[in-house]
């Protein structure tokens, strides 16, 4: 791509960050220069964020319905999945798949929810109180 061809569209991230690109200057030489977006890479992250907002709304829905327990919905929230909430809390995935049971939940200790709570970046309180 020429430096004049670099695409510089708006972009959910142009506040905070611009993308460091390859392209040729006028001398067919590739170099770097900075893109503060490209429209189809903004239409995918768009994309991506309205199916992470769906994930979340389907988990506080189970939640409500009493399908779910609040790890579920603080995992969506968080962008985490079983394996990657095992490795924050040191719980084994089944036994994380179990405690999204809300008859599982209601029985854990205080000790075992700070654990989730810390991986969340939330209180205790938020965990256990948590009304969806």
């Amino acid at each position: 791509m020429k430096k004049e061809d670099l695409p510089q569209d708006d972009s959910a991230l142009k506040i905070m960050t611009r993308e460091l690109m390859y392209v040729k200057n006028s001398e067919g030489k590739y170099t770097t220069d900075l893109s503060s977006g490209w429209d189809v890479k903004t239409n995918a992250l768009d994309n991506a964020w309205d199916d992470i907002k769906e994930r979340t709304e389907e988990a506080r829905l189970a939640f409500i319905k009493g399908e779910k327990s609040p790890i579920c919905y603080f995992m969506e929230i968080k962008l985490m999945d079983i394996m990657i909430l095992s490795g924050y809390t040191g719980i084994w995935g089944f036994n994380i798949k179990r405690h999204m049971k809300p008859n599982v939940f209601k029985g854990l200790s205080d000790k075992k929810l700070k654990i989730y709570a810390k991986a969340f970046e939330i209180s205790l309180e938020e965990l256990k109180y948590f009304k969806g």
